[in-house]
């Protein structure tokens, strides 16, 4: 995360603390093929969420990358966008969650977001950690 003290203020910056973020979350394996990726349709787009999503949200100091994890994946299930709560069961294993914070995570979902897509998630979840963890 940055200093607190010194937020990154340009968009060079941002996109420097943005890259350096999102690998930290989502691996260099997953950032590399998406940065493989780019064409000139998706570039501005690509762009964009380094510098926003992980070089100013997630750089916030008010939230820790566990805290961030728990959220992204309560939002991801309760939008149903099961190709990105997978990608975040990863990034929040890598943020130390442990499988019962995750169960807690979607059922606690179940509750604001219904039934139906906490159950989903957890069916999405199952098998990821049990390949993580195995």
């Amino acid at each position: 995360m940055t200093d607190p003290e010194n937020p990154p203020t340009t968009d060079d910056e941002r996109r420097a603390a943005g890259m350096r973020t999102r690998r930290e979350v989502l691996g260099d394996e997953h950032v590399d093929r998406a940065v493989a990726g780019v064409t000139p349709l998706t570039a501005d787009f690509q762009d964009f969420i380094t510098r926003v999503a992980w070089g100013d949200v997630w750089q916030r100091p008010g939230l820790d990358l566990r805290e961030r994890s728990m959220l992204t994946l309560a939002i991801t299930a309760s939008l149903r966008h099961w190709d990105e709560f997978a990608l975040h069961v990863k990034a929040a294993v890598h943020n130390g969650l442990t499988d019962a914070e995750i169960a807690e995570v979607c059922l606690h979902t179940a509750v604001y977001a219904g039934v139906p897509a906490a159950n989903h998630a957890l069916a999405v979840a199952k098998p990821l950690l049990a390949e993580l963890r195995g």
